[in-house]
C-alpha cells in the first residue's frame, strides 16, 4: 500500500521557497539506505529531522520524490531517480572541490570506507592502511570486513574488493590480485584422527563449510568441487568462523593461506592436492575517479598486493609493508 500526496499540495509556490542544498544530501542518503531511519543514523540526526527535509526538498522541487511502502520502504519516483543522478553528479563535484581547496593548504584530506571480504579486510587491508594513515594524518578511513557484496550505487563504501568483478555499472575495474586457500587442521586433529596420505583419506573427516544457500558468491562453495558428498555437519557463512573452528582440532578447514598460514597452530594437510586459487578484484565508482585520496588509496593497494603476493600466495607466512612516502 502507498501513500500519496496529491498533485496541488506538492506544487506550492516553489520560488518562495529557495532551494536548501543541505536537502539534497538527506535525500541522498533516503536514496541509499532506503528508509529515513537507516539514512538518519548515517546522518547522525534522528528520523524526523529527516523526514521534514525531505518534505521540505519536496515541497521546494513541488515533485513528490519518494513512494512510501510498508513493505519497501522508501521507493523512488521517477522524478526522485532523475534526481539522484544529478545530485550524486553535484555531490562528487563538491568532493572534488573541496580536496582540491584543502589540498592547496593542508595536504590531502578526506574521509573514504573500503568495503571488503571478511577475511581479507581483516588480516590484511586493515593491516596495510594502519600503516598508509599514518603517513596521511587528515585522511580517515572506514573498513568494512564483511561475509556480502558492498553495494557501490548506494554508497555503502567507496572502494569495493571482491570475489567478482562486477558484471555491469559506472566502474573503474582491476584485478588486484590472485589467493589461494589450502586445507588446514591442528596438529592434534591429527594425530587422533586416520592418517590423511591422499585425497581418497579425507573421506570420513568432519569439515567445516560454508552454508550453500546463504553463501554470497559460488567461489565460496569450493569444497564441493573437491570433496563431493564432503562430511560436513557444521557450517558459517564466516570464513573468520571456521578459522576458529579449525583450530578448536575438531574438523579439517579449507582457508585463505594469507589468514591460516602465518598461525602455527595450523598445518597445511596435503598441500600439493588441495588446492585453490581466487582473485580479487577493486572497483569504485567513476564519478570518484578524480578523487585523490580515492585513487591514491586504490594505488596504493594495489602495490601492497603485489609486494605481498608471496603471502597469498601461501609461499611465504610474512606480511611486507611499503617503505615511507
Amino acid at each position: 500500500m502507498y501513500w500519496r500526496k496529491s498533485s496541488m499540495d506538492m506544487q506550492k509556490c516553489t520560488t518562495k521557497n529557495p532551494l536548501n542544498w543541505d536537502d539534497l544530501r538527506f535525500f541522498l542518503e533516503v536514496a541509499r539506505a532506503r528508509t529515513a531511519s537507516g539514512a538518519a543514523r548515517r546522518l547522525g540526526v534522528d528520523y524526523t529531522t529527516v523526514s521534514r527535509r525531505i518534505r521540505a526538498l519536496e515541497q521546494c522541487l513541488g515533485a513528490l520524490l519518494f513512494e512510501k511502502s510498508r513493505t519497501s520502504g522508501f521507493v523512488l519516483t521517477v522524478e526522485g531517480q532523475r534526481l539522484v543522478g544529478h545530485t550524486e553528479s553535484l555531490e562528487s563535484t563538491l568532493l572534488v572541490a573541496c580536496e582540491q581547496v584543502f589540498g592547496t593548504t593542508g595536504g590531502l584530506a578526506g574521509h573514504l570506507r573500503i568495503g571488503c571480504t571478511e577475511a581479507f579486510g581483516t588480516c590484511f587491508i586493515t593491516a596495510q592502511m594502519s600503516h598508509f594513515l599514518e603517513h596521511y594524518p587528515n585522511i580517515s578511513a572506514d573498513i568494512l570486513p564483511v561475509p556480502h557484496f558492498i553495494n557501490l550505487s548506494r554508497r555503502e563504501a567507496d572502494i569495493a574488493i571482491t570475489l567478482e568483478r562486477p558484471e555491469r555499472g559506472p566502474y573503474v575495474c582491476s584485478r588486484l590480485c590472485d589467493y589461494r586457500l589450502r586445507l588446514y587442521a591442528t596438529p592434534e586433529y591429527l594425530a587422533n584422527h586416520p592418517p590423511i596420505g591422499c585425497r581418497e583419506d579425507l573421506a570420513g573427516h568432519p569439515f567445516v563449510t560454508y552454508v550453500e544457500d546463504l553463501a554470497f558468491s559460488f567461489k565460496l562453495l569450493y569444497l564441493n568441487d573437491l570433496m563431493p558428498g564432503a562430511n560436513s555437519r557444521l557450517r558459517s557463512t564466516s570464513v573468520v568462523a571456521h578459522y576458529h573452528a579449525a583450530l578448536e582440532g575438531r574438523a579439517l578447514a579449507i582457508l585463505p593461506c594469507f589468514l591460516a598460514g602465518p598461525d602455527p597452530r595450523l598445518c597445511e594437510v596435503l598441500p600439493d592436492e588441495v588446492e585453490v586459487t581466487r582473485q580479487f578484484w577493486m572497483y569504485y565508482s567513476e564519478d570518484l575517479r578524480k578523487l585523490k585520496r580515492v585513487t591514491l588509496v586504490a594505488e596504493y593497494l594495489r602495490a601492497c598486493a603485489e609486494l605481498n603476493r608471496p603471502l597469498l600466495m601461501g609461499e611465504s607466512h610474512v606480511m611486507g609493508y611499503l617503505p615511507s612516502p
